[in-house]
């Protein structure tokens, strides 16, 4: 899709229902983020989220797909202590989850985890920018790379997972001409999340981008529904009916 110029579009999904609606939608790629932490959980961070959770999740993705390519998220504590302990662990999200791939976050500090993923049959996806598991490092949820220095160690960090053998990278909350640099020094797709249309293709949480959530508004989310209304709406008028035993009618019973 790259080769062609054709964009890549990707939703992340945590449950069956919405992963087979947005695989009959003719979503390329479904993302099994780390997110769930703040969409489903109900946490401020991806931290608290643990290996069994996301192999919990992507076995309820994988259920209802037929034609997107599932991708994992390497939790928090699971990649980072040793280049073994994370093959053991993207293996197991492989094996018991189903995934097609698997991805996480960081450059230059995880290529030796990525290689030894990749040249043993594990596809992974590289994600740099704005990386969520490091927010008590930064400090803040603000773009990346907007400072010379921060830039140069975002495209270092590209070139090395590129050569690690990444077959796509995320890039979130990026300068939009930063991002298309990257696109276009590596061969291997960009994702972009709040870094510009110059990617080879986009992702979104699902959650964001249907209006479900009332606060997180972002400049980068379009809303495509207002779902939150709707859905509040519609509970509200079952309440109603509820209390004025108006359903279920004589139609809707036995």
């Amino acid at each position: 899709m790259k080769k062609s110029g054709t964009p890549i579009a990707c939703l992340t999904s945590y449950d069956a229902m919405t992963a087979a609606m947005f695989d009959a939608a003719g979503i390329d790629v479904l993302l099994v983020g780390d997110s769930v932490g703040n969409v489903v959980q109900g946490h401020d961070t991806t931290i608290p989220v643990t290996l069994e959770h996301m192999i919990y999740h992507t076995q309820a993705v994988v259920r209802s797909v037929e034609h997107a390519m599932v991708v994992t998220d390497m939790p928090f504590m699971t990649y980072q202590v040793s280049p073994q302990e994370a093959f053991r662990n993207a293996g197991r999200l492989m094996k018991e989850a189903g995934c097609g791939a698997v991805k996480l976050e960081g450059g230059q500090r995880v290529v030796e985890a990525v290689s030894l993923m990749t040249t043993n049959g594990i596809p992974v996806m590289g994600h740099l920018g704005l990386t969520p598991q490091s927010i008590h490092q930064f400090g803040s949820y603000r773009e990346r790379g907007s400072t010379q220095d921060e830039a140069e160690q975002i495209m270092a960090d590209a070139r090395a997972l590129r050569d690690a053998g990444v077959f796509a990278i995320v890039l979130e909350k990026v300068p939009a001409q930063l991002a298309q640099e990257i696109t276009a020094m590596v061969d291997v797709p960009t994702i972009g999340i709040g870094a510009g249309n110059g990617c080879d293709g986009q992702i979104l949480v699902w959650t964001d981008m249907m209006g479900m959530s009332t606060e997180f508004r972002p400049r980068f989310v379009r809303r495509y529904a207002e779902l939150h209304d709707i859905i509040s709406e519609g509970v509200r008028s079952y309440v109603s009916d509820v209390r004025s035993r108006s359903f279920p009618s004589s139609e809707e019973s036995y």
